[in-house]
Protein backbone atom coordinates (compact mmCIF):
# COMPACT_ATOMS: atom_id res chain seq x y z
CA UNK A 1 0.00 0.00 0.00
CA UNK A 2 1.55 3.22 -1.13
CA UNK A 3 1.56 6.52 1.04
CA UNK A 4 -0.84 8.23 -1.60
CA UNK A 5 -3.97 5.76 -1.52
CA UNK A 6 -3.09 5.99 2.70
CA UNK A 7 -3.83 9.68 2.62
CA UNK A 8 -6.61 9.16 0.52
CA UNK A 9 -8.62 6.75 2.45
CA UNK A 10 -7.58 8.67 5.84
CA UNK A 11 -9.05 11.74 3.88
CA UNK A 12 -12.56 9.78 3.08
CA UNK A 13 -12.57 8.63 6.63
CA UNK A 14 -11.96 12.09 7.78
CA UNK A 15 -15.53 12.84 5.99
CA UNK A 16 -17.28 10.65 7.96
CA UNK A 17 -16.50 9.89 12.03
CA UNK A 18 -17.01 12.34 14.49
CA UNK A 19 -15.85 13.05 18.09
CA UNK A 20 -18.44 15.14 19.11
CA UNK A 21 -22.12 14.37 19.30
CA UNK A 22 -23.80 16.99 17.16
CA UNK A 23 -24.26 15.27 13.69
CA UNK A 24 -26.25 18.15 11.73
CA UNK A 25 -25.18 22.09 11.56
CA UNK A 26 -26.61 24.16 9.68
CA UNK A 27 -24.50 27.55 9.22
CA UNK A 28 -26.41 30.71 9.17
CA UNK A 29 -23.33 33.50 9.24
CA UNK A 30 -25.96 36.39 9.17
CA UNK A 31 -28.70 35.60 10.89
CA UNK A 32 -30.12 33.50 14.20
CA UNK A 33 -33.38 32.33 12.49
CA UNK A 34 -33.77 28.81 10.79
CA UNK A 35 -32.57 27.80 7.33
CA UNK A 36 -36.09 29.01 4.91
CA UNK A 37 -37.25 26.44 3.08
CA UNK A 38 -35.15 26.82 -0.28
CA UNK A 39 -36.30 26.17 -4.07
CA UNK A 40 -32.48 25.86 -5.51
CA UNK A 41 -29.84 23.27 -3.90
CA UNK A 42 -26.78 22.61 -4.68
CA UNK A 43 -25.47 19.06 -3.29
CA UNK A 44 -21.43 18.62 -2.61
CA UNK A 45 -21.61 15.33 -1.00
CA UNK A 46 -22.98 11.90 -2.77
CA UNK A 47 -25.18 11.29 -0.44
CA UNK A 48 -26.75 14.74 0.64
CA UNK A 49 -27.65 14.58 -3.74
CA UNK A 50 -29.38 11.59 -2.74
CA UNK A 51 -31.44 12.40 -0.53
CA UNK A 52 -32.56 15.41 -1.79
CA UNK A 53 -33.49 13.96 -5.04
CA UNK A 54 -35.52 11.47 -3.62
CA UNK A 55 -37.38 13.90 -1.40
CA UNK A 56 -37.95 16.51 -4.40
CA UNK A 57 -35.75 16.09 -7.12
CA UNK A 58 -36.80 19.59 -8.99
CA UNK A 59 -34.57 20.73 -5.83
CA UNK A 60 -31.81 19.92 -7.20
CA UNK A 61 -30.02 22.25 -9.35
CA UNK A 62 -26.26 21.00 -9.39
CA UNK A 63 -24.27 18.22 -7.60
CA UNK A 64 -21.26 16.77 -7.27
CA UNK A 65 -19.26 14.65 -9.51
CA UNK A 66 -19.31 11.31 -7.28
CA UNK A 67 -18.31 8.17 -9.87
CA UNK A 68 -21.94 6.72 -7.38
CA UNK A 69 -23.61 9.25 -10.24
CA UNK A 70 -22.15 7.95 -13.45
CA UNK A 71 -24.49 5.61 -14.69
CA UNK A 72 -27.65 7.16 -12.66
CA UNK A 73 -30.26 8.11 -15.23
CA UNK A 74 -31.91 10.93 -12.34
CA UNK A 75 -28.48 12.71 -12.27
CA UNK A 76 -27.99 12.63 -16.32
CA UNK A 77 -28.97 15.98 -16.84
CA UNK A 78 -28.27 17.86 -13.55
CA UNK A 79 -25.07 19.78 -13.57
CA UNK A 80 -21.99 18.31 -12.29
CA UNK A 81 -19.85 21.32 -10.11
CA UNK A 82 -16.79 19.19 -9.27
CA UNK A 83 -15.10 16.82 -11.31
CA UNK A 84 -14.70 13.29 -9.11
CA UNK A 85 -13.40 13.87 -5.62
CA UNK A 86 -11.61 17.14 -6.82
CA UNK A 87 -12.76 20.78 -4.88
CA UNK A 88 -15.97 22.31 -6.12
CA UNK A 89 -15.87 25.25 -8.84
CA UNK A 90 -16.87 28.45 -6.76
CA UNK A 91 -17.70 29.75 -10.22
CA UNK A 92 -20.23 27.34 -11.17
CA UNK A 93 -22.29 27.18 -7.95
CA UNK A 94 -22.01 31.03 -8.19
CA UNK A 95 -23.49 30.63 -11.49
CA UNK A 96 -25.92 28.07 -10.80
CA UNK A 97 -27.67 30.64 -8.15
CA UNK A 98 -28.43 27.89 -5.45
CA UNK A 99 -30.84 29.17 -2.76
CA UNK A 100 -28.44 26.54 -0.64
CA UNK A 101 -25.44 24.58 -1.47
CA UNK A 102 -24.63 21.45 1.00
CA UNK A 103 -21.75 19.76 2.28
CA UNK A 104 -19.66 17.25 4.12
CA UNK A 105 -17.61 18.22 7.47
CA UNK A 106 -14.43 17.74 6.93
CA UNK A 107 -14.32 17.60 3.27
CA UNK A 108 -16.30 20.87 2.06
CA UNK A 109 -15.62 22.63 4.96
CA UNK A 110 -13.38 25.40 2.87
CA UNK A 111 -15.59 25.60 -0.24
CA UNK A 112 -18.18 26.45 2.99
CA UNK A 113 -16.29 29.08 4.48
CA UNK A 114 -15.83 30.35 0.95
CA UNK A 115 -19.52 30.59 -0.17
CA UNK A 116 -20.89 32.30 3.15
CA UNK A 117 -17.96 34.84 2.31
CA UNK A 118 -20.19 35.17 -0.93
CA UNK A 119 -23.54 35.51 1.03
CA UNK A 120 -24.56 32.06 0.31
CA UNK A 121 -26.31 29.88 2.69
CA UNK A 122 -24.62 26.79 3.32
CA UNK A 123 -25.46 23.63 5.79
CA UNK A 124 -22.91 21.02 6.76
CA UNK A 125 -23.34 17.38 7.53
CA UNK A 126 -21.70 15.07 9.11
CA UNK A 127 -23.01 11.22 9.02
CA UNK A 128 -21.13 8.38 11.61
CA UNK A 129 -24.49 6.77 12.51
CA UNK A 130 -27.99 5.80 11.59
CA UNK A 131 -29.60 8.39 13.74
CA UNK A 132 -27.34 10.61 11.78
CA UNK A 133 -28.81 9.56 8.69
CA UNK A 134 -32.69 9.80 9.30
CA UNK A 135 -31.86 13.53 11.48
CA UNK A 136 -30.21 15.02 8.33
CA UNK A 137 -33.31 13.44 6.30
CA UNK A 138 -35.74 15.41 8.79
CA UNK A 139 -33.23 18.72 8.39
CA UNK A 140 -33.26 18.35 4.77
CA UNK A 141 -37.21 17.15 4.29
CA UNK A 142 -38.03 20.72 6.13
CA UNK A 143 -35.61 22.81 4.44
CA UNK A 144 -37.12 22.23 0.75
CA UNK A 145 -40.83 21.81 2.61
CA UNK A 146 -41.36 17.94 1.66
CA UNK A 147 -42.10 14.78 3.94
CA UNK A 148 -39.42 12.67 4.72
CA UNK A 149 -41.71 9.58 5.97
CA UNK A 150 -41.78 7.79 2.71
CA UNK A 151 -37.93 7.95 3.05
CA UNK A 152 -37.72 6.92 7.03
CA UNK A 153 -39.33 4.44 5.87
CA UNK A 154 -37.71 3.38 2.95
CA UNK A 155 -34.47 3.35 5.73
CA UNK A 156 -36.50 1.02 7.74
CA UNK A 157 -36.67 -1.67 4.84
CA UNK A 158 -33.03 -1.93 5.11
CA UNK A 159 -32.99 -3.18 8.89
CA UNK A 160 -32.97 -6.64 10.32
CA UNK A 161 -36.47 -7.86 11.64
CA UNK A 162 -35.06 -9.60 14.51
CA UNK A 163 -31.66 -9.41 15.59
CA UNK A 164 -30.04 -12.73 17.04
CA UNK A 165 -26.79 -12.49 15.72
CA UNK A 166 -24.42 -14.00 18.24
CA UNK A 167 -21.09 -14.58 15.73
CA UNK A 168 -18.04 -12.16 16.54
CA UNK A 169 -16.83 -10.10 13.40
CA UNK A 170 -14.23 -7.74 12.72
CA UNK A 171 -14.00 -5.19 9.62
CA UNK A 172 -10.76 -4.82 8.02
CA UNK A 173 -9.97 -1.39 5.99
CA UNK A 174 -6.44 -1.47 5.21
CA UNK A 175 -3.79 -3.48 5.87
CA UNK A 176 -1.35 -0.54 6.47
CA UNK A 177 -1.94 0.28 8.93
CA UNK A 178 -4.25 -2.27 10.03
CA UNK A 179 -7.82 -0.33 10.21
CA UNK A 180 -10.87 -1.25 11.96
CA UNK A 181 -13.98 1.22 12.77
CA UNK A 182 -15.22 1.09 16.45
CA UNK A 183 -19.22 1.62 17.57
CA UNK A 184 -18.16 5.91 17.19
CA UNK A 185 -18.30 4.92 12.86
CA UNK A 186 -20.78 4.32 10.10
CA UNK A 187 -19.69 0.93 9.87
CA UNK A 188 -19.82 0.40 13.51
CA UNK A 189 -23.07 1.59 14.42
CA UNK A 190 -24.41 -0.21 11.12
CA UNK A 191 -23.29 -3.50 12.73
CA UNK A 192 -24.97 -2.50 15.91
CA UNK A 193 -28.07 -1.96 14.02
CA UNK A 194 -28.08 -5.47 12.69
CA UNK A 195 -27.13 -7.01 16.02
CA UNK A 196 -23.69 -7.86 14.98
CA UNK A 197 -20.97 -8.34 17.81
CA UNK A 198 -18.14 -6.30 16.23
CA UNK A 199 -15.09 -7.41 17.88
CA UNK A 200 -13.49 -4.11 17.93
CA UNK A 201 -16.47 -2.04 19.07
CA UNK A 202 -14.95 -1.04 22.25
CA UNK A 203 -11.51 -0.68 21.42
CA UNK A 204 -9.64 2.58 21.44
CA UNK A 205 -6.42 3.98 20.48
CA UNK A 206 -4.29 6.88 19.04
CA UNK A 207 -5.57 6.94 15.32
CA UNK A 208 -5.92 9.84 13.60
CA UNK A 209 -9.46 8.99 12.42
CA UNK A 210 -12.21 9.39 14.76
CA UNK A 211 -14.23 6.17 14.77
CA UNK A 212 -11.08 4.18 14.00
CA UNK A 213 -8.56 1.97 15.94
CA UNK A 214 -4.98 0.60 14.25
CA UNK A 215 -4.94 -3.17 15.42
CA UNK A 216 -1.85 -4.78 15.70
CA UNK A 217 -1.14 -8.66 13.87
CA UNK A 218 -1.15 -9.74 17.44
CA UNK A 219 -4.25 -7.88 18.32
CA UNK A 220 -6.31 -9.20 15.36
CA UNK A 221 -5.25 -13.00 16.17
CA UNK A 222 -6.21 -12.47 19.84
CA UNK A 223 -9.32 -10.84 18.59
CA UNK A 224 -9.95 -14.12 16.30
CA UNK A 225 -13.31 -13.43 15.32
CA UNK A 226 -15.84 -15.55 13.66
CA UNK A 227 -16.22 -13.48 10.58
CA UNK A 228 -14.04 -11.41 8.81
CA UNK A 229 -14.89 -8.38 6.71
CA UNK A 230 -12.85 -6.89 4.57
CA UNK A 231 -13.54 -3.49 2.65
CA UNK A 232 -12.38 -2.65 -1.13
CA UNK A 233 -11.47 0.48 -0.78
CA UNK A 234 -8.00 -0.88 -2.11
CA UNK A 235 -8.93 -3.58 -4.74
CA UNK A 236 -5.46 -5.32 -3.83
CA UNK A 237 -6.64 -5.01 0.32
CA UNK A 238 -7.68 -9.22 0.48
CA UNK A 239 -4.88 -10.31 -1.45
CA UNK A 240 -2.58 -8.42 0.93
CA UNK A 241 -4.13 -9.36 4.11
CA UNK A 242 -3.60 -13.26 2.99
CA UNK A 243 0.43 -12.50 2.65
CA UNK A 244 -0.06 -11.70 7.02
CA UNK A 245 1.37 -14.26 9.20
CA UNK A 246 -1.95 -14.61 11.09
CA UNK A 247 -4.47 -14.56 8.16
CA UNK A 248 -4.33 -18.76 7.99
CA UNK A 249 -4.83 -18.94 12.13
CA UNK A 250 -7.86 -17.32 11.88
CA UNK A 251 -11.23 -19.07 12.43
CA UNK A 252 -12.88 -16.93 10.07
CA UNK A 253 -10.34 -18.08 7.24
CA UNK A 254 -10.30 -21.41 8.58
CA UNK A 255 -14.13 -21.51 7.83
CA UNK A 256 -14.41 -19.85 5.05
CA UNK A 257 -16.35 -16.86 6.80
CA UNK A 258 -14.75 -13.58 4.58
CA UNK A 259 -16.57 -11.22 3.05
CA UNK A 260 -15.44 -8.63 0.64
CA UNK A 261 -18.19 -5.27 1.43
CA UNK A 262 -17.94 -2.04 -1.12
CA UNK A 263 -16.56 0.94 0.49
CA UNK A 264 -19.56 2.94 -0.18
CA UNK A 265 -22.53 1.78 1.73
CA UNK A 266 -20.38 0.07 4.49
CA UNK A 267 -17.51 3.05 5.08
CA UNK A 268 -18.78 5.51 3.74
CA UNK A 269 -22.60 5.88 3.51
CA UNK A 270 -22.14 7.33 0.02
CA UNK A 271 -25.79 7.19 -1.36
CA UNK A 272 -29.05 5.29 -0.66
CA UNK A 273 -28.41 2.49 -2.80
CA UNK A 274 -25.28 1.95 -1.23
CA UNK A 275 -26.27 1.55 1.73
CA UNK A 276 -29.23 -0.59 0.74
CA UNK A 277 -26.97 -3.08 -1.03
CA UNK A 278 -24.30 -2.88 2.55
CA UNK A 279 -27.45 -4.22 4.33
CA UNK A 280 -28.66 -6.59 2.48
CA UNK A 281 -25.52 -8.20 2.27
CA UNK A 282 -25.04 -7.88 6.16
CA UNK A 283 -28.12 -10.11 6.30
CA UNK A 284 -26.83 -12.74 3.55
CA UNK A 285 -23.78 -13.38 5.25
CA UNK A 286 -24.07 -12.24 8.56
CA UNK A 287 -27.10 -13.06 10.14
Amino acid sequence: MNCRWISSILAFLLTLVLAGCTTVRTQEPHTQSPVPRVQKVIALSSLSADIIAYLDQTKLVGITGSRLFKDDPKFKDIPRVSEGQGLPSLEKIVALKPDLVIGASGFSDVTLKRLEELKIRTLSTKVNSWQSLEDITKTLAEVINVDPQSLLNRYKSFLPEKLNQTNSTLVLVSRQPILTPNKNSWAGDLLTKFGIKNVAAELQGNSPIGGYVTLSAEKVLEANPDSLIVVNAESTLLDSLKKETFWQQLQATKNNRVYVFDYYGLVNPGSLNAIEKACQQLKDNLL
